[in-house]
């Protein structure tokens, strides 16, 4: 028996698709565009401010004879047994299958920002930490772990990555960042998209565009950043996600830029994002995002415009519930108020994207994998090396690490026997838990106090927690003075509490006014310092921390940015030494708390000068970080003479990198761009490429980038991207700051304007004898 047309998987998807459009009614189009939360909680605040105020009430039996665009956080409301959970879905979408008249399941979708935000699964590193690795082939191995777990559960869309590029790092949201420079956050990104999408899991780049430039770091304030600032730091990451990652899905961020506001603005998700990019897929809103464009921004009167002005913007979902999509949207169409055309446009993505995952198949089942093992040791392993990986050195003038295997330590802090201060706001302990006190935390989480005991057994290891980590109150330095006096060496264990909404000190809605170290922890270090025992800070943070005011009084400074569940045994690796640090910073470490907001990418005005007394050079430069291990930079091939090209040319640099220690170690090769002059003004340097290399005692790689006259691209008074004729510098780094060699290079010829296939990457290559079992991320 021939199946009708949009059941009939040998017909393309757009005919299998118009043909089911075409025996919808306008209420059954309508209910492809909104999800439901089903946990959600109406009574209360909940998860997020707005919940009860945006949380319809409804009849879920009868809403779902018209069926159902997407299922709103099945596991990641509260905690429920991942085989329960599994099992309740899939009864959820066989109800929606067999209310309607097609039988169309419903997407499901899950946070899974650094992992799936369910009870029991794998609990990552957060994206600060993935930029700090400098790997995105590990990220994307990660990610790839990420999505298996996701469509085992049932789960086809996951709302991630985040692309946000920090502008201030007071925002409380810059730990799901994956750093301050378009080109890594791009890079990286892009990888962890390749790796979602190829399990089959849907993509949510978010937040789409802007959101992390709100005017003084506060959560959802007006964006104030210029075009030129959009175009080429806040939207290149966008755009490398859709080109390289494959992303299928993109959220509208909350925020407004210059009084229109994301959700609202056809300029931005239609025009750029499907119009000259050519996207595809589908633009979900951010919870509540359309709602807040009637209750937040005012730009709208009722739901009903609400819904108007975001589906003629190009929003084609509203998420988590049917606030603006449901009853007031219908009834605006039948009052010909909304053009039914905008209902079909949205639905008909909606269904492409349901037909790509199987969901219009005659054979389409919703039962899950079983059992599920959402913490497999197959997870923990790649969580343990991207911990590892992400560690970052930021001192050790000395040579106190690694530490003696037999030495009294004494270990002081309010975050070094805490498990939760290893995990990011959106790990399922830190986002959900908090509501359900009493609830184990579903997974195994070393602290940095347990994992040091374990790395050195020798060693007499004492414990003072000190303080709190937000609280005021000293009543515990005294204790911790007397533990620290005794020991041979202080593991000072420093920083945030993830939470939501002021509810920790890092974290979404978790704003801060300054970059001090958060409550009386900084005069807690004061005191340690004062024993005159080395100290070693260690700092297990969402953000970087003005440390000027201990500049030469400790003896070594590690960075951890919420490392997950294995970030204690990976910190304790590196104090001990069986982890050779290899992380370099995604975000600038500033000198001082004040004189912020400030990330590398400055003109140079702003840049330290004579015009203000204010000096905002950080104290630890974007992309540093040191090792136990020493590389030698030889044999640079890049000339003294400026090499001419066109500006439609490229030009190879290249050079020998060779580990002179005595441990085996990766060194993170960087290049940046420098340009002299410009018709606007342009970043002193910005990174335009770099290559991890992992190299054995003695052992070389030779280390080529591959220069494209597209990467000098930027944008003009005029709003087009161009590549202009004049000197650039080409410098190999090992940091913004420490620039080992330099290329002048002269391009030469007319102004050019690249199209949107331009090249967004520097191609890398490693090579030589001695090559052999380099780690090589970053690659093409």
């Amino acid at each position: 028996m021939t199946p009708v047309p949009w059941r009939d998987p040998a017909l393309p998807a757009a005919a299998r698709v118009d043909d089911l459009l075409s025996r919808m009614t306008p209420e059954e189009k309508a209910a492809q565009l909104y999800g439901v939360w089903v946990g959600a909680d109406t009574g209360g605040d909940g998860v997020a401010p707005h919940q009860h105020d945006m949380t319809s009430d409804y009849d879920w039996d009868e809403l779902i004879t018209l069926g159902l665009g997407q299922i709103t956080r099945s596991y990641g409301t509260a905690p429920v047994d991942p085989d329960l959970g599994a099992r309740a879905l899939a009864r959820a979408q066989r109800r929606i299958a067999a209310a309607g008249r097609f039988g169309v399941p419903a997407i499901a979708h899950e946070e899974c920002l650094a992992g799936f935000t369910a009870w029991q699964a794998t609990a990552y590193p957060v994206p600060l930490a993935w930029g700090a690795s400098f790997d995105p082939e590990l990220v994307e191995e990660m990610a790839r772990h990420i999505g298996h777990d996701l469509r085992a559960a049932g789960v086809h869309q996951g709302l991630a990555p985040v692309l946000d590029v920090v502008r201030d790092p007071r925002w409380g949201r810059v730990e799901e960042t994956i750093g301050e420079d378009p080109y890594l956050v791009g890079t990286v990104g892009a990888a962890y998209v390749r790796g979602l999408e190829s399990a089959g899991v849907v993509a949510t780049l978010k937040h789409f565009a802007g959101y992390a430039a709100s005017a003084g770091a506060r959560n959802l304030a007006p964006v104030r950043a210029g075009v030129r600032e959009l175009a080429d730091i806040t939207l290149p990451p966008f755009e490398m996600a859709l080109r390289e990652g494959g992303a299928r899905s993109v959220m509208a961020a909350y925020t407004e830029t210059d009084g229109v506001p994301a959700s609202a603005d056809p300029g931005l998700l239609t025009r750029l994002l499907r119009e000259e990019w050519g996207f595809t897929g589908t633009v979900v809103s951010d919870y509540f995002g359309i709602g807040f464009l009637q209750t937040l921004h005012r730009v709208a009167g009722t739901p009903a415009e609400a819904a108007h002005a975001a589906l003629l913007a190009g929003v084609d979902v509203e998420l988590p519930t049917l606030k603006c999509y449901g009853a007031p949207l219908l009834e605006a169409v039948r009052a010909g108020e909304v053009p039914q055309e905008l209902v079909d446009r949205a639905a008909r993505r909606v269904l492409l994207q349901k037909c790509e995952l199987g969901l219009l198949d005659e054979d389409w089942s919703p039962e899950p994998a079983a059992p599920l093992d959402l913490d497999s040791a197959g997870n923990r392993a790649v969580a343990r090396r991207l911990a590892e990986e992400s560690v970052v050195l930021l001192d050790n003038p000395d040579g106190l690490l690694p530490l003696s295997p037999d030495t009294r330590i004494a270990v002081v802090g309010p975050r070094a026997a805490d498990a939760l201060a290893m995990l990011g706001c959106y790990s399922f302990p830190s986002h959900v838990l908090a509501h359900h006190p009493g609830v184990p935390t579903g997974i195994d989480v070393p602290t940095v106090l347990e994992a040091l005991r374990a790395e050195l057994p020798d060693a007499k290891v004492t414990f003072a927690q000190g303080c709190d980590t937000s609280a005021p109150g000293t009543a515990g330095f005294e204790e911790a003075v007397a533990r620290t006096a005794e020991a041979d060496v202080c593991v000072a264990v420093l920083g945030d509490r993830a939470g939501l909404f002021g509810r920790g000190t890092s974290g979404e809605g978790c704003d801060v006014t300054d970059l001090d170290l958060p409550g009386v922890q900084g005069e807690l270090l004061d005191a340690l310092v004062a024993t005159g025992v080395p100290v070693v800070l260690v700092l297990l943070t969402g953000r970087p921390y003005a440390l000027g005011r201990w500049q030469g009084r400790l003896g070594a400074v590690v960075q951890a940015f919420f490392p997950g569940e294995e970030g204690g045994p990976a910190v304790a690796g590196v104090l001990s030494g069986r982890v050779n640090p290899s992380g370099r910073l995604p975000v600038s470490v500033p000198r001082l708390p004040g004189g912020q907001p400030w990330t590398y990418l400055q003109p140079p005005l702003g840049l330290a000068g004579e015009v203000s007394n204010l000096d905002p050079t950080p104290l630890y430069a974007f992309g540093h970080g040191r090792s136990y291990t020493t590389f030698a930079w030889e044999d640079f091939t890049g000339g003294d003479a400026p090499a001419r090209l066109a500006t439609d040319g490229s030009y190879d640099v290249s050079l020998t990198v060779r580990n002179t220690g005595d441990r085996a170690g990766a060194e993170v090769v960087q290049l940046y761009l420098h340009d002299p002059v410009a018709s606007v003004t342009r970043p002193d340097v910005r990174l335009i490429g770099y290559r991890r290399v992992g190299l054995a005692p003695g052992a070389a790689a030779r280390v080529t980038f591959r220069f494209h006259a597209d990467l000098a691209a930027f944008t003009d008074r005029t709003g087009v991207r161009v590549v202009e004729p004049g000197d650039l510098e080409l410098r190999l780094a090992a940091s913004s700051t420490d620039v080992r060699h330099t290329a002048r290079l002269t391009l030469t010829g007319p102004t050019r304007t690249p199209g949107t296939d331009r090249r967004l990457r520097c191609g890398t290559e490693v090579s030589g004898v001695e090559a052999a079992g380099a780690e090589a991320a970053g690659a093409e």
